[in-house]
């Protein structure tokens, strides 16, 4: 009765802040201006499949980079005494103490023709390089923002690993890539499936990073969904019916993943 009680404020938050915003964007998205029911602006959200494919598919790609970067680094931070784990978590933190914006900015100038890269470049008679407003650009950015929040569940979960464990696979004549294939995965999906999660969401539905560092021809979902909103084509209406399509999709994703963490670790328990 007691956890009830005090699990009530944390009941009516849920409520305010995520039940009610989802329901009025899911009214939104089938009812007109006036107030009656339609799927127009559903069945218009078909005609930016293309803008939707390039936001799934960008953050995909920053996915499995931030993947291949966090693993062999959380694994790294992980053998690591108390002191040096702090250490180098404190460092991966330290750019997330500074406001969104202004890495994206830091970027910006990074990348730019006039740029930091561009002028070392310059030196050695290369360039300049056109970095900015591409797709690439987009995906550094996503990489850089997010590979923090791939690199701590994947920390977490292997801090938990004894060595004990990689040292027995080692007697056991197993060589670095049968540790990694049959002991280091399958005792890290959790991790994995996390961490993808919590990538994969924030960079599939990003505006900011695409608009500062994609330019207008790299517009993604999140970029439409502003301009609905905020921008001059205001239309709240179809804005909340491409935020529906793109939640039924993310939901599907995170659905995905967990399902295959659940069998990962259905096969560990045989």
């Amino acid at each position: 009765m007691r956890s009830k009680a005090t699990a009530f404020p944390y009941l009516i938050w849920m409520v305010i802040f995520i039940v009610v915003p989802l329901a009025l964007v899911a009214y939104y998205a089938v009812t007109t201006p006036e107030g009656t029911f339609t799927i127009d602006y559903i069945s218009q959200v078909g005609e930016y499949t293309p803008v939707l494919v390039r936001s799934v598919w960008l953050a995909f790609i920053a996915t499995v980079i931030c993947l291949l970067i966090a693993y062999p680094l959380a694994f790294i931070i992980s053998r690591h005494n108390g002191n040096g784990q702090r250490t180098m978590i404190m460092l991966i933190m330290l750019p997330m103490w500074m406001n969104f914006l202004l890495r994206t900015y830091a970027w910006m100038t990074i990348l730019e023709k006039n740029g930091l890269i561009n002028r070392m470049l310059g030196y050695f008679g290369i360039g300049p390089l056109e970095m900015i407003n591409t797709q690439g650009a987009v995906v550094l950015g996503m990489v850089y923002n997010y590979l923090p929040f791939m690199i701590l569940p994947l920390y977490s979960v292997m801090t938990k690993i004894p060595d004990s464990v990689i040292e027995a696979a080692q007697d056991l004549g197993a060589n670095a890539s049968k540790i990694l294939m049959r002991v280091l995965i399958p005792m890290t999906v959790p991790g994995i499936s996390t961490g993808i999660i919590m990538v994969f969401v924030p960079s599939v539905s990003t505006f900011i990073i695409s608009r500062m560092l994609g330019g207008g021809g790299n517009l993604l979902i999140g970029d439409l969904i502003d301009l609905q909103f905020l921008g001059n084509a205001y239309n709240p209406n179809l804005g909340a019916a491409i935020a529906l399509v793109l939640m039924v999709l993310i939901l599907l994703c995170m659905s995905i993943t967990n399902q295959f963490g659940d069998e990962e670790k259905g096969d560990l328990l045989k």
